[in-house]
């Protein structure tokens, strides 16, 4: 397509209506003023002409597959390909979807002469966790004279996947793997000798019956004793809820999912406010995503094998529990594109999938909503399939005000004092619940919004030291 530059315009300005005013008043004068018109528009003609190949040998590539993380500000790497290394100014246009924020519509770059390869890079900044694909890019170049311009659409595929963003949570974890202060995951003595057999050795004085290996004894004619090693390698999974009390939006403060830095190019869009009194809303999914990620980074590196269930009325994406770099990106890769589904959970076909799937013990990590009565008493009744073979976890993000009836002193109207009894009738049903759960061998544990992966780091520290699993 073809449109008309400003130059156009001031030269039919300057030239084209004047002197066609000139021949309506002073007949005399028409052919003269004729000829300087008809010599604008032969001049615009071969210009419109000659723009038709103002794009000819540009060609715009994108990468195949482009990583953003949500919140934080990022960039497209755009290569632009200049067959004929001419110099030329070039407007580029790229159909973002509104999900991915960029503070350019479109930008204008110049390609140098004897260059055939010229890269920039697009800043933007995704504001939802998801795959995005782009199809095309536009581009408008002038003609040589500048009376024109020629805009083409040409393809340009590209996969744009914006993960969880990582960066705050792992700060906050960080402080776990610290030996200092009161806070963190402190060297603690082991409890137990382990379950792995490590070697024989001859008998000492003080060793259990249990521990002497009698065939060994039997053909060497002298006591032998078995030795075991605690057990270094041990599968953690983490088993996502993505059904519909999955989507119940909540308040996370803004340093929590903003990296440093995404305020201040985002200010041109909207004015922020201080991080201390600014708050975001997400959803609880988006929590489970984040604190199960950097559950994966601390097993990895404990040396622990990791995996991934996600479900909702059905098992939607299982990953078997390894280690390793390239694992942990196909973790990453299977959690990006999750959302919530408005389906009830079906708790007794998760519960049938992990039997027959982890023949191995290991350790479950739930991530659920139990605030529904009818919900919590499926599971509870359903995790008898599992809770003898594998050692199970089962944490809720604390709804609002569900705490007990006098624990919070700022009370000063009756509707604070039905609103509080709502919330401690709410508490007592998950104490209740808790009770139950342990019965059956099962940790229940209602997590604070903003500490969610802390407190499951820990969590997970805890059982390995104590060697539960």
């Amino acid at each position: 397509m073809i449109v008309p530059q400003s130059r156009l315009l001031l030269w039919v300005a300057i030239i084209v209506l004047p002197f066609a005013v000139v021949a309506a008043a002073v007949p005399e004068a028409a052919v003269l003023a004729g000829l300087c018109i008809v010599a604008v528009v032969v001049i615009a003609l071969l210009d419109a002409a000659r723009a038709q190949a103002s794009l000819d040998g540009i060609g715009l590539e994108l990468p195949r597959v482009v990583r953003l993380a949500k919140d934080r500000a990022g960039a497209i790497e755009v290569q632009i390909k200049n067959e004929q290394q001419r110099s030329k100014q070039l407007r580029i246009g790229l159909p973002l979807p509104r999900e991915i924020h960029s503070p350019d519509e479109d930008l204008w770059t110049t390609l140098p002469a004897s260059s055939r390869l010229s890269r920039f890079a697009w800043p933007c900044t995704p504001r939802k966790r998801g795959n995005y694909p782009l199809e095309s890019c536009y581009l408008e170049a002038a003609s040589p004279w500048g009376f024109w311009a020629l805009r083409a659409k040409q393809p340009a595929r590209a996969e744009v996947r914006v993960y969880p963003n990582l960066l705050m949570e792992r700060k906050g974890v960080a402080a776990l793997f610290l030996n200092r202060g009161n806070f963190g995951a402190h060297a603690q003595r082991q409890v137990g000798k382990g379950r792995d057999f490590e070697k024989l050795r001859e008998y000492v004085h003080g060793d259990g019956f249990d521990d002497i290996h009698w065939k060994a004894t039997a053909k060497r004619g002298r006591p032998v004793t078995k030795v075991f090693q605690i057990e270094r390698t041990q599968e953690v999974y983490v088993v996502i809820d993505a059904s519909r009390l999955s989507a119940r939006s909540m308040e996370v403060a803004a340093s929590r999912l903003q990296g440093e830095g995404s305020a201040a190019e985002d200010s041109r869009a909207a004015p922020q406010p201080s991080a201390f009194n600014f708050q975001l809303s997400t959803t609880t999914l988006e929590r489970f995503i984040t604190a199960a990620l950097v559950l994966g980074l601390a097993a990895e590196r404990q040396g622990d094998l990791f995996g991934l269930l996600s479900f909702s009325d059905k098992v939607q994406t299982f990953v078997r529990a390894k280690n390793g770099k390239a694992h942990y990106a196909a973790c990453r890769d299977a959690l990006y594109t999750l959302q919530p589904q408005i389906v009830t959970p079906d708790f007794e076909e998760l519960c049938s999938f992990i039997r027959l799937r982890l023949r191995r013990r290991a350790l479950l990590v739930f991530l659920t909503a139990l605030d529904d009565p009818v919900l919590a008493e499926s599971f509870a009744r359903n995790l008898d399939l599992i809770c003898r073979q594998h050692l199970i976890l089962v944490n809720m993000l604390q709804p609002p005000g569900v705490r007990p009836l006098f624990s919070d002193p700022d009370v000063s109207s009756l509707d604070d004092v039905y609103r509080h009894l709502g919330g401690h009738a709410l508490w007592h049903k998950l104490c209740e619940l808790e009770k139950v759960l342990q019965r059956r061998g099962v940790r229940f544990s209602l997590l604070d919004n903003e500490k969610l992966s802390a407190q499951l780091v820990t969590q997970y520290l805890n059982v390995k030291q104590r060697q539960l699993i």
